[in-house]
């Protein structure tokens, strides 16, 4: 893989598809409809599904692209392979409340080598560079050169005084329980793969997620999270987080600054 172009091309992507996601966001009114698994899904789904999988397949032509939309595209399997949620959070969206992202990610050997994550009603742009360095840029946005970056690291963990950070929309009991097992100093809540970005720019040491999610929901913020030298583990076990599985499903994770003291799951 040309990481170079990988990275030019998917920043691209992501920005113009937020682009288009924003235009149906402040529109008056935009259609919901329910999937098979009744799921929400919108208009600004499919429209930045399109643009983004048009976009790798014109780029890498050899690369297999799996995206949540395009349910073809789940029975289908490779070593290295591209992995696409065109908008996270669309609860989020659909809410009105900012907090969703688009997500592009490559995958090789079951790893998420590069990424990129880009909240457009946040103005926040989070990707990993050539050289697989995590960096979240400012400035304007130019579709065709990247504007200033600041590089990003994980925090230090202070195991007497945790930021955790959990879902918006996904909070259970179970969930709570795991994070009373640490001395929390506070707790943050964000929507969509904003939390992995928030433990990849040392505003969270700690994100537990004890419910269902797909590959495609995670890849991306993975890749900023490792690229930050953050980690990602199964919950149960604590092993390595793994892509590429049957069915591109997940198991439960904890996402975390390396330095956290992980609690058993039980």
């Amino acid at each position: 893989m040309d990481f170079e172009k990988l990275a030019n091309v998917t920043r691209r992507l992501a920005l113009e598809a937020g682009d288009k996601i924003m235009e149906i966001y402040n529109s008056d009114d935009f259609e919901v409809k329910s999937k098979s698994d009744e799921s929400p899904v919108t208009e600004a789904d499919e429209a930045a599904d399109a643009l983004i999988s048009a976009g790798l397949a014109e780029a890498f032509p050899d690369v297999l692209v799996v995206t949540e939309e395009q349910a073809a595209s789940h029975s289908e399997s490779a070593v290295n392979f591209l992995i696409v949620d065109p908008l996270d959070g669309t609860k989020e969206f659909v809410k009105r409340r900012g907090e969703f992202t688009v997500n592009i990610a490559y995958i090789e050997n079951g790893t998420p080598l590069r990424g990129v994550v880009y909240a457009p009603a946040k103005g926040r742009l989070f990707y990993t560079d050539a050289s697989g360095q995590t960096v979240e840029e400012t400035g304007e946005f130019a579709k065709d050169a990247p504007g200033p970056v600041r590089p990003l690291a994980v925090t230090t963990p202070d195991n007497t005084a945790l930021m955790v950070v959990a879902s918006k929309s996904h909070r259970d009991q179970a969930t709570d329980d795991y994070i009373a097992k640490y001395s929390v100093k506070d707790m943050t809540s964000a929507g969509s793969s904003l939390k992995f970005c928030l433990v990849a720019a040392g505003e969270a040491d700690l994100y537990p997620r004890l419910g269902r999610t797909m590959e495609w929901d995670t890849a991306a913020a993975d890749a900023v999270l490792r690229g930050a030298g953050g980690k990602m583990v199964r919950f149960d076990d604590h092993t390595d987080f793994t892509y590429g599985k049957p069915g591109y499903e997940n198991p439960f994770f904890i996402a975390y600054a390396p330095g956290v003291e992980l609690k058993p799951a039980s």
